[in-house]
């Protein structure tokens, strides 16, 4: 697998994670929880390291989170300002 980089960052959807998960007004403790009960594992750190673009976040990860927020997978990468 290739992989591509944007620049220092790893990931273009955690701007939009954080941006998501304030609205929401839950810490990345319990975001990382909540995401866990799909059967990945997430931890405050994953989310910590999404949300500063320091960790690559594989498709099926990006759809669990979408389905979270109820958003698109076009809108996390920032493709379309429509959630």
């Amino acid at each position: 697998m290739k992989i591509y980089w944007n620049g220092e960052r790893k990931n273009v959807i955690g701007s939009r994670v954080k941006e998501l998960r304030k609205k929401q007004n839950i810490s990345q403790k319990i975001l990382a929880a909540r995401l866990s009960l799909s059967g990945i594992d997430f931890t405050e750190l994953t989310i910590l390291r999404i949300e500063k673009g320091i960790r690559f976040v594989p498709d099926y990860e990006l759809s669990v989170i979408a389905d979270y927020f109820h958003v698109t997978s076009d809108y996390l990468l920032g493709r379309t300002s429509k959630e």
